[in-house]
């Protein structure tokens, strides 16, 4: 087993068990385990830097655990979009792998798209549902509101 197999699987295995309500509730026992010991050792400097160390070192490696987790999280979705992308015959393949791109050509794409979804607005406005509105809608709403008197 290599060192890169060995942390994957450890960093799944501590991220599993880190977001399990019973890690939850085992932090919260040491929590109260240290403020209830904390007039035998007559609240001392001691008693006070031990929660602060553990808590450091926890709060240190959590960030790399969760950072591992984002990073295998986001890599999935990617692939998955990338195959949506691919297998869609109307879709624009230049589109994958589009994170792998630098911010410049990232920012001329996301313009292109708010351009083209501002004239798909214009050609299919959307309703105060939120959804666009079919042109059978829309004949609808212009009915009705030439259909109703100007007061109501």
């Amino acid at each position: 087993m290599t060192l890169r197999h060995a942390f994957e699987h450890g960093a799944k295995a501590a991220s599993r068990f880190t977001g399990h309500p019973l890690c939850f509730g085992l932090a919260v026992g040491v929590v109260l385990v240290w403020v209830i010991s904390g007039p035998l050792f007559g609240f001392s400097d001691t008693w006070q830097l031990v929660i602060n160390t553990g808590t450091t070192i926890i709060t240190f490696l959590m960030v790399f655990l969760i950072q591992n987790s984002q990073n295998r999280d986001s890599a999935a979705v990617q692939i998955k979009l990338d195959e949506l992308i691919r297998a869609t015959e109307a879709a624009e393949n230049a589109l994958l792998d589009l994170e792998e791109l630098d911010e410049q050509t990232l920012e001329k794409f996301r313009q292109r798209y708010e351009q083209l979804a501002r004239g798909a607005r214009k050609r299919r406005p959307i309703g105060a549902d939120g959804h666009t509105l079919s042109p059978q809608q829309e004949n609808q709403d212009e009915e009705d509101s030439t259909a109703r008197p100007a007061g109501s």
